[in-house]
């Protein structure tokens, strides 16, 4: 195969049906994500063998567990694709809109019009229901996608890739709307992302190598972020008990995801009530704490098995697996500060009953997501009633956080007149 002919041909297509999804109607879009959605209900066991091949070659080739977990689709991920396919249909479609409408002293009437970006490549790793979230949510957008899903998740996206086209098709929309990458070929992601005249954005989901890779040779713009470390502070007027859920819960839901917490912060003054306490608990997970002098004493004196000393390099490593780095801090002030420093700018949540220092830290903890009393794992687009997202960006131009429909539109400026001349 002539890899950069391959994906020329697959850009082309790409714009063609681009124009075409621009001018859709919203009842057509949602057809073919409901389409999709049944197709993926009835097709769930072959599905479920597809994945299986992947699952049974990752491990063959020693694929690390983090990524095993995101490469299997379970009952319960198939479950939530469609969920996500049909939360979208009930979202407001935000192509066409007009907002920010005001007279000029000429008389000419000026407004904001929301479009689509036109063709979207997302390049992710393992994850098959990227392919369903990102294919309904560029649908819904009234954008075209070329999806390059990794390697592992091959058998599972080019099954899931039939499905998209048969809900494309089955709503009279162009099928070259979603594309799946058919070659395993590394060269596809560098031919994708030096083809600006085809693709108007890249969305890298994976790991820190993919995205430095990208940074440095994409010559399309991005939506990215390049890792997660995620911060919990428990404060010393914080809820005992809302703090051990919540410490508990960021750190062990689940390790292989971006808004798992990997560094616990907590004020000195509580720090002997609920570090014991979520000692027992990480216990029951074998989790490896990498604390700092005082957080070890605390976790030595009550036999904790697996504690090391913190190096500087923890505070700011994204582990992905079941190892925390625990730090107590003199206060808020301190916490913030350790944030701000060694933050990816990802997401960040404080545990407090204090509403003067919850302000405070929503103000001033510099990340994508900030949050009150509650775990980081609700960073994500489904949990924020996006339908699903198509990703994360920590930057703070055109998208910042989860990434759902609005980040995928851009806006233009519209004028209304009644045969005014400029003067």
């Amino acid at each position: 195969m002539d890899i950069q002919q391959y994906i020329t041909d697959v850009g082309q297509r790409a714009r063609i049906a681009s124009r075409l999804m621009a001018r859709a109607e919203t009842a057509t879009k949602n057809r073919a994500l409901t389409l999709i959605a049944e197709a993926i209900r009835r097709d769930a066991p072959a599905l479920r063998l597809a994945n299986q091949k992947d699952l049974d070659a990752a491990r063959a080739n020693g694929l690390e567990e983090a990524m095993l977990d995101r490469l299997t689709l379970s009952d319960q991920a198939i479950a939530t694709m469609i969920e996500g396919l049909q939360q979208i249909v009930t979202l407001a479609d935000p192509i066409g809109e007009i907002s920010n409408m005001k007279y000029r002293p000429t008389g000419i009437q000026v407004g904001q019009m929301r479009v689509p970006l036109g063709v979207i490549g997302i390049i992710y790793e393992a994850r098959p229901n990227v392919t369903i979230d990102a294919a309904g949510l560029c649908i819904k957008s009234g954008n075209a996608t070329i999806l390059r899903g990794g390697s592992e998740a091959i058998h599972c996206n080019q099954a899931l890739a039939k499905l998209v086209k048969e809900g494309l098709k089955g709503a009279g929309l162009p099928a070259d709307a979603v594309q799946v990458i058919e070659t395993t070929d590394r060269a596809a992601v560098g031919a994708l992302i030096s083809m600006p005249e085809y693709v108007d954005v890249i969305i890298p989901r994976g790991g820190k190598g993919l995205i430095e890779r990208l940074i440095k040779e994409s010559k399309v713009p991005m939506i990215k972020h390049l890792d997660g470390i995620c911060h919990v502070y428990i404060d010393d007027q914080a809820d005992p008990e809302k703090a051990v859920k919540i410490a508990f819960n960021a750190k062990c839901h689940r390790y292989g995801t971006c808004n798992t917490m990997e560094t616990l912060l907590i004020a000195r003054a509580i720090a002997p009530q609920v570090l014991p306490e979520l000692a027992l608990l990480y216990r029951t997970k074998d989790v490896e704490l990498r604390a700092d002098d005082e957080a070890g004493k605390i976790l030595r004196g009550c036999d904790y098995p697996h504690v090391t000393a913190a190096t500087e390099e923890d505070w700011s490593t994204e582990y992905l697996a079941a190892i925390l780095a625990v730090k107590i801090v003199d206060d808020m002030d301190a916490a913030i500060d350790h944030i701000n420093h060694y933050s990816s700018h990802h997401t960040d949540s404080i545990v407090t009953e204090n509403y003067t220092r919850t302000m405070r830290f929503l103000r001033e903890v510099d990340s994508a997501s900030v949050m009150v009393n509650a775990s980081t794992r609700f960073a994500d687009g489904f949990e924020f009633g996006l339908g699903a997202e198509i990703g994360i960006s920590n930057d703070k131009l055109h998208a910042r956080g989860p990434v759902g429909l609005d980040g995928l539109t851009s806006v233009k400026y519209v004028v209304f007149g009644h045969g005014e001349v400029r003067s």
